[in-house]
This record gives structure tokens, sequence and C-alpha cells, in this order.
């Protein structure tokens, strides 16, 4: 019973894959991630990232997920998503794995995986369609594409999406269109969150962000540009470092 149980075991660690989380910032920020299917990484859902410090956490193999970081948070007293600037979620420091909610409150850079989607395929990208709060990089160690932002995207962005500010008022987030014209109540039939008549890549429009970073994201059929969505053969089994503030 014991040779099998340190079989098992044994066999679940060289399954895993792993990924590294590195704050490249100057400043804290609080990583978190969301798992929308797999399994649960062997990381708490959210925790303290202080400036220039990293976790490395297992994750199951089959792992399909996101990952991004809060800024600005005070957790006193409130467990909502508003403890943060931005990127805040249910639950506090650690996101709530039930109604910790797939999408942090907006804006917010994500880093999303899914190992193994299929034909034996990693897909990940970066996202900026919910907005965008840091620069980040996602790279690996077995040479396959490493998709990248490192432009602070806050100070330029429009001044209809900048925002939110922090107490200094300098910008912290830039907002997709998608979501700015969302909080007035316009949700279908929006071009800029391909809904309705807009819901196909020839109609949908950008949010702004993809001049500035063609790697990543910036609306829902940006993978039509062969230019957002990456992918690493499984057989690989890379191991995924997400930077906040990479080098540019």
């Amino acid at each position: 019973m014991m040779k099998s149980f340190v079989a098992l075991a044994m066999a679940s660690v060289a399954a895993a894959r792993s990924i590294t989380v590195y704050n490249g910032c100057p400043f804290t920020v609080w990583p978190a991630y969301f798992t929308s299917s797999g399994g649960n990484p062997s990381q708490p859902t959210g925790w303290q990232a202080d400036a220039f410090t990293k976790v490395t956490f297992d994750v199951p193999t089959h792992w399909d997920g996101r990952i991004w970081a809060r800024r600005n948070c005070n957790f006193s007293g409130n467990n909502g998503p508003t403890s943060c600037l931005d990127g805040g979620c249910n639950g506090g420091l650690q996101c709530d794995r039930s109604t910790g909610t797939a999408t942090p409150l907006p804006p917010a850079s994500l880093a999303e995986f899914n190992f193994d989607a299929a034909t034996n395929t990693d897909w990940y990208d970066i996202s900026f369609v919910d907005g965008y709060n840091l620069p980040i990089s996602v790279t690996n160690n077995v040479g396959c594409p490493s998709p990248d932002c490192a432009v602070d995207l806050g100070p330029n962005c429009p001044s209809d999406l900048k925002g939110p500010f922090d107490s200094s008022g300098f910008p912290v987030g830039c907002k997709s269109a998608c979501y700015a014209t969302s909080l007035t109540g316009w949700v279908d039939n929006n071009p800029n969150c391909c809904t309705g008549s807009f819901g196909t890549p020839q109609t949908s429009r950008t949010t702004g962000t993809s001049n500035a970073c063609p790697n990543a994201y910036a609306y829902a059929y940006d993978e039509s540009s062969d230019s957002a969505l990456w992918t690493c053969a499984g057989s690989k089994q890379a191991s995924y470092t997400v930077t906040f503030c990479p080098p540019s």
C-alpha cells in the first residue's frame, strides 16, 4: 500500500507543470489566479508580492486558468472586488475559488493558459480585453513564443478610457472600450464588445491597445491576426514565467 501511495505521489509531481510569477515592478502588487478547469494549483489564489520577488508553484497538467495582479490594495474590512484599485476579486487577499470570479475588477492585464488544450498543445496569451493595469510578459524555458507588453499604457491611454487613478492622480490602468461603454449600459450590438451583429472577426472593433502591444489580445477576435494566441507543443512540458513590469 505504501509503495502504491509513493508511486502515485511521484507520478502526480512528475505530471505537474510549473508557473513562476515575478513582480518586476518597483512597488508591491497582489497577484491572483482563477481556475476555469483542470484542478487547483499548489499556490493560494492570491498573495502579496513585494517589489522584485517571485513565487513558483505547480499547476495540474491540464490546467486552464488566468493570472493577473492587483494594484493599491487594502483588505482591512473589505474582502470584495473594491479592496483593490483595480484587479480586485471576491474573497480579499485570497480570491474565493467559487465566487472569486473569472474576470477580475477591470481594468486588469491577464495571462491566460490552457495546458494540453487540444492535440497535445499549450495555448496561452496576454489579454487586454478587459483593460490594462500593468506591463506583462509570458516567457518559457523551451524556446516557444514569448508574448509581452512592456509599455506602460496608462499615461498615454485615451482620456475617456484612462483610469482608475491613485492618490497622486497617476493613472494605474486603461479601460477597454468594451468595458467603458458597457458601464453606460451599452451591451447588445456593441462593436467594442463583439456582441450581436458585431460578433464576427470582420465586424468587431479593436480597443486601441493592439497598436502599442501587438502581441496581446485587444478584443475578442484578435487571434485572427495570428499574433495574439500563442501555442507550444505539450510534449515539451514547458514551464512558464509571468512577469509584471518586464524590462522594455
